[in-house]
């Protein structure tokens, strides 16, 4: 499955358009490789997602077309959420 459409599957972003913007902008990898909107997911990849000044690291379970709401979160393991501090000058 392609990364963009995972992303959104999964809800780990909502939209697939916004998904695809994120990965383009060069702020997605998977197994420490900067990822495309067409690179390609499997069971045991590793997805390293970067937020504005937060950092989302995720092992992929499983792959599906659709889910629903509450059986998204069985797609992944979070394995390390951090929040960069933001410069206040």
């Amino acid at each position: 499955m392609r990364i963009d459409k995972f992303l959104k599957v999964s809800r780990i972003i909502k939209r697939r358009t916004v998904a695809k913007e994120v990965v383009n902008q060069g702020r997605v990898s998977v197994n420490d490789q900067v990822a495309k909107a067409g690179t390609k997911v499997t069971p045991g990849d590793k997805i390293t997602i970067r937020f504005g000044n937060q950092t989302m690291t995720v092992k992929v379970n499983d792959i599906r077309e659709t889910t629903k709401k509450d059986e998204a979160e069985q797609l992944y393991d979070i394995i390390s959420q951090e929040n960069k501090p933001s410069d206040s000058n």
